[in-house]
């Protein structure tokens, strides 16, 4: 009961911390300088416990984005976006802000199942008191589990399997995350790449039809780039890309 407050206590500080941070910086002499934080001493071993798990909370709060990121179709969702930005010939349209932004959101929409099955099976459940941290934990990794495997080609797992040598392994309850994860990450980035070759051969062909036309008419000083960009930037509209992009990479994680 207490451990649970003072856990709920420290991420209603981070969020503090982070929300007052331009501030606090922003101040030519902070009253917090020359402070430190330290353990007085206790007598009830507990105590020391309960501190040291807020500061291990904290840095994997720090930590989350990236550790998120990695376990969920971002990955593969970005690599995709950029490479139709470099087939398209355009270095800086759309931004990097903006490719962010889409990833973001369609990483959302993917993992919304994951993220509902969380919510239920382990987040309220923590909340209202009816498990411990520990079966909130296994909870929380079970669905993500569940969607790596589906992501997961078994080549990867087996490659880090040998690795490990975990050959007694039988059931896939039994493969450890630390297994399971770099397997995934292998996996997504191996079919991302894979989804950016074949975007890449429509915009080939028009940058070799126009090369060729452009050298048979003696204008080989004319850079092909110039006269190919507009007719791939109207291929591009005129199948919907964008739209078809999005729809095949939700659906590829069906």
């Amino acid at each position: 009961m207490k451990m649970k407050r003072v856990i709920k206590n420290a991420i209603i500080l981070l969020i503090l911390i982070l929300f007052f941070s331009n501030t606090i910086y922003a101040q030519s002499e902070s009253p917090f300088l020359g402070k430190t934080i330290k353990i007085d001493d206790v007598e009830n071993p507990h105590d020391y416990v309960a501190s040291i798990q807020i500061l291990l909370l904290l840095t994997v709060l720090t930590l989350a984005p990236s550790i998120l990121i990695m376990m969920t179709s971002f990955t593969r969702i970005i690599i995709v976006l950029s490479f139709i930005r470099n087939a398209l010939g355009l270095q800086q349209t759309p931004p990097n802000q903006v490719l962010i932004g889409l990833a973001l959101f369609l990483t959302f929409f993917i993992m919304a199942p994951v993220g509902s099955k969380i919510n239920s099976e382990a987040i309220q459940p923590f909340l209202r008191e009816e498990i411990d941290q520990e079966i909130a934990y296994k909870k929380t990794m079970e669905p993500i589990r569940e969607f790596m495997f589906k992501q997961t080609r078994d080549k990867d797992l087996g490659l880090f399997m040998d690795i490990g040598k975990l050959k007694d392994v039988k059931k896939l309850e039994e493969i450890p995350s630390r297994v399971l994860i770099p397997a995934f990450i292998i996996s997504e980035l191996k079919t991302a790449f894979q989804i950016g070759f074949i975007i890449y051969i429509p915009f080939l062909v028009i940058d070799m039809v126009v090369s060729s036309t452009l050298m048979s008419m003696g204008m080989m000083m004319l850079p092909p780039v110039i006269i190919s960009l507009p007719f791939k930037i109207l291929l591009f509209i005129l199948v919907d890309g964008w739209s078809l992009i999005a729809k095949s990479l939700v659906t590829g994680f069906k």
